[in-house]
C-alpha cells in the first residue's frame, strides 16, 4: 500500500475507535424511563389530572393521513374535559383547512387554530412575550434581532399556537403541551403516561417506531435509523440529568409555564427540537422517557430520505453553534452536547473507511500488506466492537418490530432487509445528507419548511389496531383477514 493509503487507513480506523468510544460513553449513561419506576399514587379526583394541549402542525397534508392520526387520537384514554387537540395549519393553506373542517365533523375533539402571516396584529402577543423574556436570545441579539419575518415552517406555527393557547388557559396551573407530526399515531395511554411522568420529570419524550417499515427497502433502512437512535441510544440521554439532551420533535410533553419562562421556540433553526431540548437541560429541567411509542411513517424512497435527513443535519449543526454560547455551557458540557450528534457525523467516515478497509484486507490476504501490526489489531478491535454493537442493536430491533408487526414472518422479512451488508451500504450513503446538510448550514439554509411527503402509509395498520374501515382491495386488508382466519 502507498503511504497515502496507509495514512488514510490508520486515520479512518482511529476515527472508528473514537466513534465506538462515544457509543460506549452514551450507553454507560442510565435511562430514566417512567414505566421502570414505581408509580406514584394517582390523583383520586380526575379533575386534578393535568390539562393537556396537543398541537398538530400541518402543511398541505392528505386528508386520509390526518384521518388516520385522528382515529388514533380518538382512542386516547384521558378525561375528555382535560385535553384539547388543536390543529395549526397556515391560514393560507386552504386545502388543508378545508380538510380539517370536514374531519372536525367526525372527530369533535378537534379544534383548528389558523396561523396568520406575521404582519397580522394577533402576533403582537408573541412580540410582547419575547420582549419580556431575556431567554429568547434570538429576539434580543444576533442577526435576527426583533425580526418579525419568521420563516414559514413548523416552528412558526408552534410559536403562534403556543403563546395564544397559554394565554387562553392561564387558569390551568399545570398546563402540559404535547405536539406530534401529521402522521404520528400515539398509543391510547399517551396522556395517562405523561400525567404520571410529569410528577417526577420536567420534560417527557415518547419513543417512535415506523409502521411502514416493510413498505420498501428504503423504508426498512430509514426505519432502522429510528431503531438505532430513538429506540436504542436516545433514552440514555435522560442520564439522571447529567447529560445535555435534545427532544425528538414529536411526542414530547413539557409544562407551558416552563417553556414560556425560557422564551418559547427558536424560529431561526431548521428543526426546533435539538435547541429547545438543550435549553430545557441548561435550565435544570430533567428528562424522562416514555417507552410507549408513537407509530409514524418513514419515506419509502431514498430520495425522500435524504431530503429529510439533510434538514436534520443542518439543524444539528445550527444547534451546536451559537446556541451553546448563548446557553453558557462549559467546555465539557459543549463536548457532551456534541456527542449527541457525533454518532451521526461519524457515518461520514464510511466514505473512506469502507473502501480503504476493503483494499487493506485484500492486501493482507495477498500477503502484500505493509501496515504496522498494531494497526491490524486496531482494525480487528473495531470490527469486533462493530459486531457486538450490531448484535445488541439487532436484538433491540427484533423486539421493537413487535410493536407494529404481529406475524413472525413479517418481522423476519424486516430483519432480512436490514442485514449487515445493506446496513453498511446505507450508512455509506449517509455521506449525501451529511454533505448537503453541511452546505445548508454554511449558507444559513433550512429556514423554509421542506416537508417530508406523507402518504397515509399506516392507514391499514392503524385501522386494524384501533378499529375503522379498511380500504377494500389493499394488500394489508387481505393480510389482516388472513391473520384473523389463522
Amino acid at each position: 500500500m502507498s503511504l497515502a493509503l496507509t495514512t488514510t487507513f490508520v486515520a479512518t480506523q482511529a476515527l472508528y475507535t473514537a466513534a465506538f468510544a462515544v457509543d460506549a460513553y452514551l450507553f454507560s449513561l442510565p435511562v430514566n424511563a417512567v414505566e421502570d419506576e414505581p408509580a406514584p399514587e394517582p390523583p383520586a379526583d380526575e379533575a386534578r389530572l393535568p390539562y393537556i394541549v396537543l398541537f398538530y402542525p400541518v402543511l398541505r397534508e392528505l386528508e386520509s393521513t390526518m384521518r388516520t392520526t385522528f382515529l388514533s387520537l380518538g382512542k386516547l384514554d384521558y378525561p375528555a374535559d382535560r385535553y384539547r387537540v388543536i390543529a395549526i395549519p397556515n391560514a393560507d393553506d386552504r386545502e388543508t383547512v378545508a380538510a380539517l373542517e370536514r374531519l372536525k365533523g367526525d372527530f369533535p375533539f378537534l379544534d383548528i387554530l389558523k396561523t396568520p402571516p406575521t404582519s397580522d396584529p394577533s402576533w403582537q402577543l408573541v412580540w410582547d412575550a419575547w420582549d419580556r423574556s431575556p431567554k429568547a436570545y434570538w429576539w434580543h441579539r444576533g442577526p435576527h434581532t426583533r425580526d418579525r419575518q419568521l420563516p414559514p415552517k413548523k416552528t412558526r406555527q408552534l410559536v403562534y399556537a403556543f403563546y395564544h393557547t397559554a394565554e387562553a388557559l392561564r387558569g390551568e396551573p399545570d398546563l402540559l403541551i404535547n405536539y406530534i407530526d401529521a402522521d404520528s399515531c400515539p398509543p391510547p395511554d399517551h396522556f395517562r403516561a405523561a400525567a404520571e411522568g410529569i410528577r417526577r420529570y420536567d420534560v417527557l419524550q415518547a419513543q417512535n417506531v415506523a409502521g411502514n417499515l416493510n413498505a420498501s427497502q428504503a423504508a426498512a433502512l430509514h426505519a432502522f435509523d429510528h431503531m438505532a437512535w430513538d429506540g436504542f441510544k436516545y433514552p440514555h440521554l435522560s442520564a439522571d440529568g447529567r447529560h445535555p439532551y435534545w427532544v425528538l420533535g414529536k411526542g414530547l410533553f413539557f409544562r407551558a409555564a416552563d417553556l414560556e419562562a425560557l422564551g418559547g421556540f427558536h424560529p431561526w433553526i431548521a428543526i426546533e427540537d435539538p435547541e429547545v431540548g438543550l435549553r430545557f437541560w441548561a435550565n435544570g429541567k430533567r428528562l424522562g422517557i416514555l417507552r410507549g411509542s408513537l407509530i409514524e411513517e418513514v419515506p419509502t424512497t431514498f430520495r425522500e430520505g435524504v431530503r429529510q435527513r439533510k434538514r436534520w443535519v443542518c439543524g444539528f449543526l445550527q444547534t451546536l453553534g451559537r446556541p451553546l454560547n448563548e446557553l453558557g455551557l462549559t467546555p465539557l458540557q459543549r463536548l457532551q452536547a456534541w456527542t449527541n450528534f457525533l454518532p451521526c457525523l461519524f457515518l461520514g467516515v464510511n466514505a473512506l473507511g469502507i473502501p480503504v478497509g476493503a483494499l487493506a484486507l485484500a492486501e493482507v490476504m495477498a500477503g502484500r500488506s505493509e501496515l504496522p501490526t498494531w494497526t491490524l489489531w486496531l482494525a480487528a478491535a473495531n470490527l469486533t466492537a462493530f459486531a457486538v454493537s450490531l448484535g445488541f442493536l439487532y436484538r433491540q430491533t427484533w423486539r421493537r418490530t413487535g410493536l407494529v408487526l404481529t406475524r413472525w414472518r413479517d418481522r423476519a422479512l424486516y430483519m432480512l432487509r436490514v442485514n449487515p451488508a445493506s446496513i453498511l451500504i446505507w450508512w455509506l450513503m449517509w455521506v449525501a445528507p451529511l454533505a448537503i446538510g453541511l452546505w445548508m448550514y454554511l449558507r444559513t439554509g433550512g429556514l423554509v419548511w421542506q416537508r417530508t411527503e406523507k402518504v397515509d402509509a399506516n392507514h391499514d395498520l392503524v385501522r386494524a389496531r384501533y378499529g375503522g374501515e379498511l380500504l377494500p382491495g389493499t394488500a394489508a386488508a387481505a393480510a389482516v383477514t388472513t391473520e384473523a382466519a389463522e
